[in-house]
């Protein structure tokens, strides 16, 4: 842990447990392997022998039966997403996780025991649900219990452990795809079970985040939770000044009035530029057209004359897991704002060698060797970048107070668009539709060079500030491109004085003492 102390440039006066700050956020990323796997094992299991004869009267798919399986799953996590913050802001983020993961289950257990089309939608329909949910509430957890100096890192993890589930699913998708039996399916799905347990146990011994208890005033547990992050005793005076940054940020937030879902879209606050930033992020994360490598992979490396497609898919997703890497590591010294820069221009050229080479030199050697190898480096542009950054973006530029609905509607939006590439994609390069193989590139080059414009005039530089101080960006800096030259004043902190409630027990003797945290300045 020293080694990442140094390689993220931890401030001298940060103080706590620094190992307990990253493993937490670390862990909670675990709940990406949910949605990852999810997203990954459909792919390879649609293109199995046995299922193709289990599931059709044909032996083969059609292209609006595999755009129903494989999307109905997105249209769940949709609903999940727009529902979380029923759980996150009402039970609050840890159980929020906790029910998403019991949802999941159900979908699950749909899914393995099914045998026809009509159960498995179902199934997926359910745990889609909740992988939204999940999808929703893990980088709101990440955001708001990570300190400021590894926040952008913690919450790359997110995507980090979404690509590792990709890359069990094409594992054991590879390791099941030959078996003549209700195994080759049953298996893949069934193991999914594992990973919910995993992150269920996990989240029975975290806290709640400090900030969700202070916006249910609860401040004596907003103080509790803060020190088992921190791994600080409560009287510590770091565990003071952050506890009196959240609650005064609060505190002037609500000097805005109540807070409604109708307050996300508001100009007050600039809350519409910044929810406007989030729902296109999120938007245009899926309209790279990553997620038509991951869905319908297999499926298009087989139907471009590409032998072993399996091992093909496999080897994408270990470029995606690897990839991933970097982009936690550059995220802290890098920057938001480069990063995303930069790995939109890799992807938009990459893309367009894709589909320029494949339409050029239709099912060549040539044109397959360099179909996969431009396919990697997409990958890997969009994993080192895009993947985990639109996350952590829509994790830390909302108020407190609107924060949990914000996050969800533009989890929604990744959802909602996720659907349509799902749905519209088999119709696009099926041989009986459009049959546009390659040439699909071209659209999802196009929308990748609007990443790129995108950013440069949108997206602020929030490295190295606590999620008060973003609020304070946003309200002094006009244009995201001056966004890097920002230093902030803590302005909300001259407020009048906040009286909170501090107990301290000893033995069966509790003292309580009114604590004013904010002086009036």
């Amino acid at each position: 842990m020293g080694i990442l102390h140094v390689l993220f440039k931890a401030d001298d006066d940060v103080r706590g447990s620094k190992a307990r700050a990253i493993l937490i956020g670390m862990f909670v990323a675990f709940g990406g392997v949910l949605f990852g796997y999810d997203t990954g094992t459909i792919s390879g299991i649609m293109a199995m022998d046995y299922v193709k004869k289990t599931f059709t009267s044909t032996g083969s798919f059609t292209a609006s039966e595999t755009s129903l399986i494989t999307s109905i799953l997105s249209a769940g996590t949709f609903v999940g997403a727009i529902s979380a913050p029923l759980a996150s802001d009402t039970l609050g983020r840890r159980l929020g996780l906790f029910i998403s993961c019991i949802v999941f289950c159900i979908g699950v257990a749909l899914q393995t025991a099914s045998s026809s089309q009509p159960l498995l939608i179902v199934g997926r329909v359910i745990a889609g649900v909740g992988v939204g949910v999940l999808s929703s509430i893990v980088p709101l957890y990440q955001s708001e219990a990570a300190p400021k100096w590894i926040r952008g890192a913690v919450v790359s993890c997110y995507q980090w452990a979404i690509t590792i589930g990709l890359l069990l699913a094409a594992c054991v998708n590879e390791g099941t795809h030959k078996r003549n039996d209700s195994g080759s399916y049953r298996i893949p799905i069934a193991i999914q079970f594992l990973w919910a347990i995993i992150l269920m146990v996990g989240m029975v011994f975290l806290p709640d985040t400090p900030r969700f208890h202070v916006m249910k005033g609860n401040f004596q547990k907003a103080r509790t939770a803060l020190c088992k992050l921190r791994g600080l005793k409560p009287e510590d005076k770091f565990i003071e000044e952050e506890l009196e940054e959240i609650v005064a940020n609060y505190e002037y937030e609500k000097t805005l009035g109540s807070t409604k879902i109708t307050d996300c879209f508001k100009t007050a606050n600039h809350q519409l530029k910044r929810i406007s930033t989030g729902i296109v992020i999120q938007a245009l994360q899926q309209l790279t057209g990553i997620n038509f490598i991951f869905y319908y992979g297999t499926q298009f490396f087989k139907s471009s004359g590409i032998n072993n497609p399996f091992v093909i898919q496999l080897i994408t997703n270990i470029v995606n897991v690897v990839s991933t890497i970097p982009g936690i590591a550059l995220v802290e010294l890098a920057g938001r704002r480069r990063l995303l820069l930069w790995g939109a221009v890799g992807m938009c050229v990459s893309e367009f060698i894709v589909a320029i080479v494949g339409t050029a030199l239709p099912n060549s050697q040539a044109a397959n060797k360099t179909l996969i190898a431009f396919s990697c480096t997409f990958i890997a542009s969009f994993a080192a970048t895009w993947g985990p950054l639109a996350w952590v973006v829509v994790g830390e530029i909302f108020p407190l107070r609107v924060r949990a609905k914000s996050v969800a509607i533009c989890a929604g939006s990744n959802w909602l668009f996720n659907f349509v590439i799902a749905f519209i994609t088999p119709y696009l390069v099926d041989a009986d539709r459009a049959n546009l193989k390659s040439k699909v590139f071209f659209i999802w080059g196009g929308c990748t060079f609007l990443c790129i414009l995108f950013v440069y005039l949108f997206v602020y530089e929030t490295k190295g500030l606590t999620l008060e101080e973003i609020d304070e960006l946003y309200e002094t800096v006009s244009d995201a491109r001056k966004s890097r030259g920002f230093v902030p004043t803590n302005k909300f902190l001259h407020t009048s004085p906040i009286p909170i409630e501090k107990e301290t027990s000893n033995d069966n003797n509790t003292e309580k003492a009114t604590v004013d945290f904010v002086e009036k300045v």
